[in-house]
């Protein structure tokens, strides 16, 4: 089926919240969404937007969540043939680095340099290759928390590519539960986690919260990691205490620099305490402790 693609072509700031006004729209429509650097020089940056159906209801929705946001964006509407558009998005994309990791397509594996824990993540049909701020930040908290801890169990919930949980098992060789909500997701994780090595640590699988029978047999978690958005991590708080070991640590994002207050204060709720915040492209990537 012909996909629509809505393009917003703003600077760097306005770009940002572009993506973070349309994610918010839109995050349960499951619509994929990228932004993407097309000129550094001119500081253009480019929002895409993919519908499969309903374009003039996506397009309506468009335009009020931007003049919501008070930005002054016309989107361009494409129609695109029955392409992997995801693989033609990612083709120009570099490699990204976040504390010891360097994640990279396969055309970019002569950049990896002695020392870096590479990981590999493809085109597929799911999101999270670590172009985006809140996976980056994940990245390098990760880095952080685990040179001063020695988790032994670990989850990433809402793995998306499984980049984080790859990580993970890269840099730890513990066992990792990566769930997902969208079954499309965590076939695409599943090949990543074979693409890089790790399957003898990553069990993948299609979950809805913490609603199926692995949580109760893997828990409790030493280390949970989340990129997801805000709304249902405050949602999540009373489980992620539930299935989080005594001292364990928490990773969320996903979260706006806005909405950082009130994550925190849902988590302090459930006895967690803040430990640090990294901040990237108008993200926050949040450590807490239980």
């Amino acid at each position: 089926m012909p996909q629509t693609r809505f393009i917003l072509t703003a600077g760097r700031d306005a770009a940002n919240r572009a993506y973070a006004a349309l994610e918010t729209a839109f995050e349960e429509d499951g619509c994929p969404l990228a932004l993407v650097e097309i000129d550094e020089d001119r500081d253009l940056h480019e929002v895409s937007l993919y519908a499969e159906n309903g374009a003039d209801e996506v397009e309506r929705r468009v335009r009020s969540a931007l003049t919501e946001a008070g930005l002054d964006i016309e989107p361009v509407r494409e129609t695109l043939p029955e392409v992997d558009w995801v693989a033609r998005s990612l083709e120009g994309l570099k490699p990204v680095r976040a504390g010891r990791f360097l994640v990279h397509g396969s055309h970019d594996r002569d950049r990896r340099r002695i020392g870096d824990l590479a990981i590999e993540i493809e085109a597929g049909l799911a999101f999270g290759t670590g172009h985006h701020g809140t996976t980056a930040g994940c990245l390098e908290m990760i880095d952080r928390v685990m040179r001063r801890e020695s988790p032994a169990n670990a989850l990433d919930l809402g793995t998306g590519s499984a980049v984080l949980a790859i990580a993970i098992a890269k840099l730890a060789h513990i066992p990792v539960l990566a769930t997902d909500i969208d079954p499309v997701a965590v076939a695409v994780a599943a090949e990543n986690v074979r693409l890089n090595g790790v399957s003898a640590f990553v069990a993948t699988a299609t979950a809805t919260g913490f609603g199926h029978p692995l949580f109760a047999r893997r828990a409790p978690f030493d280390l949970i990691v989340a990129n997801i958005l805000a709304r249902p991590l405050m949602r999540l708080a009373p489980s992620m205490r539930t299935h989080l070991a005594p001292r364990g640590s928490l990773i969320l994002s996903g979260i706006l620099e806005r909405q950082r207050g009130a994550v925190i204060a849902a988590y302090a709720g459930q006895r967690f305490r803040h430990i640090s915040t990294l901040r990237r492209e108008g993200w926050v990537t949040v450590h807490l402790k239980r």
